[in-house]
């Protein structure tokens, strides 16, 4: 998707575009590889690259206070910064050329001159983008406390989970499922992938009439609904998020189902029972207990089914040791997004799960399945821009779409995975096939 304008066709007016692209080009190892437009109305680089339009000094303040992705995404989701769609690019294959660009240049090795800094330095002060660093955006986490003490989790799940459940509505699907599913096309509707995905879980766990099943993380309902609607199972379903609990019981009432759901607003880590449920599912909760609380996380899940019960884990993963340098999925995700998370490659979650003392039966990887999951999302999410904004500001939905951009092409280029974990508890017959049709 990289795009090559032809090295004659330059656009150039003196002004702030020309002295930009002349401060920052060892930063970048060369040309811009955008056209730029300032806020002087100048205009540098090549003609048909993708357009990146400075509204304010502010946005080059940021970037000064916050070099590369996090003062990039602050001064994008305030409006300083912006990537129109302009000559077929969008943020997306914006976003693809850039990483390509920086990638065939090699600008993570790039060393710069003393004599580059100080004249970056000067440009930047001729330009009025020196000074103190600008308030962070209204829509960037402010989480206090002790890391994932439970006051913590709580007030980093608020952030993210209680926008409203009309907002998410609005996203998601009727199922309000918001994790991967389960597409067997890259056409297949997001109703409908969502569906088998919720089938697929309910199928590994076993679940039948009367199966006692706990959900770790239970978001807006979407298994825990499933399970004993459509198998049959007694469900326990956990949540912090007041939220999504509110709406959780709203739909038992409606469809009847109060003796086979039950909701508490409740830590994973204050789960009472013990060797109680048949069946423990939790998808894409993990991520979100850190990496020192793992352990703990694993304990709960282990020590919750019976000997012989089955466990299941979706989890998102990341490359590299431990998640690497940005576990939690890069700077923007970790402040903006999901403050706290923790991701890390899915053979290190196997290993946190079997040392928890969990046998691993399967491992389903579905990393291209979360692609095709995002897309719907982004479809409803443009469908929907109108409410969307009255409901969250335009802020927030320029965070939504940087999220939602950024997360498709962390899966598609393989920087994040998610990955299905189908574990047992070792003391009992665990009942599971032989031969598995999934």
């Amino acid at each position: 998707m990289t795009r090559t304008a032809p090295s004659d066709t330059t656009l150039t007016s003196a002004g702030v575009a020309d002295r930009l692209a002349a401060a920052v080009r060892p930063f970048i190892g060369g040309d811009l590889p955008v056209r730029l437009q300032a806020w002087d109305g100048s205009v540098a680089g090549p003609a048909g690259a993708p357009l990146v339009v400075l509204r304010s000094p502010d946005a080059l303040r940021r970037l000064l206070w916050h070099p590369g992705e996090l003062g990039a995404a602050q001064a994008y989701v305030t409006g300083e910064l912006d990537v129109p769609e302009q000559d077929g690019w969008d943020l997306g294959s914006a976003l693809t050329h850039a990483f390509a660009v920086g990638a065939e240049r090699g600008l993570s090795g790039v060393r710069l001159s003393p004599r580059a800094l100080v004249d970056a330095v000067r440009t930047a002060a001729d330009l009025g983008a020196l000074g103190r660093p600008p308030a962070p955006p209204a829509s960037q986490a402010q989480i206090k406390g002790r890391l994932h003490s439970l006051a913590r989790d709580r007030s980093s799940i608020s952030h993210h989970y209680d926008l409203s459940n009309e907002f998410y509505s609005l996203v998601l699907e009727p199922q309000m499922a918001y994790s991967c599913g389960y597409h067997a096309t890259p056409d297949t509707p997001l109703e409908e992938a969502q569906r088998a995905k919720l089938d697929l879980v309910c199928t590994k766990l076993g679940l039948e009439p009367g199966t006692r099943m706990l959900d770790v993380g239970c978001g807006w309902g979407s298994l825990s609904l499933h399970a004993a609607e459509h198998f049959g199972a007694q469900v326990t379903g956990v949540t912090i998020s007041a939220e999504q609990k509110a709406f959780i019981d709203a739909r038992i009432a409606e469809r009847g189902l109060q003796d086979r759901v039950e909701i508490r607003l409740q830590d994973y880590r204050e789960v009472p029972e013990r060797d109680h449920f048949d069946a423990v599912g939790s998808l894409e909760m993990g991520e979100h207990v850190g990496a020192r609380n793992y352990a703990t996380y694993v304990e709960v899940l282990r020590r919750a089914v019976r000997p012989g019960g089955r466990v299941l884990v979706q989890q998102m993963s990341r490359q590299g040791a431990g998640g690497g340098k940005h576990p939690g999925g890069g700077p923007f995700i970790e402040s903006f997004i999901a403050p706290d998370m923790t991701m890390r490659p899915v053979g290190e979650t196997v290993g946190l799960i079997e040392a928890g003392g969990l046998e691993v039966r399967d491992v389903h990887a579905m990393r291209e399945h979360y692609v095709h999951t995002v897309a719907g999302w982004t479809a409803n999410f443009e469908a929907n821009l109108p409410r969307l904004r009255e409901l969250v500001g335009e802020e927030v939905v320029r965070v939504w779409r940087l999220y939602l951009v950024g997360g498709a092409l962390a899966f598609r280029d393989g920087r994040m995975g998610v990955d299905q974990v189908l574990a047992v508890r070792p003391g009992g017959p665990h009942t599971l096939p032989a031969v598995r049709a999934w």
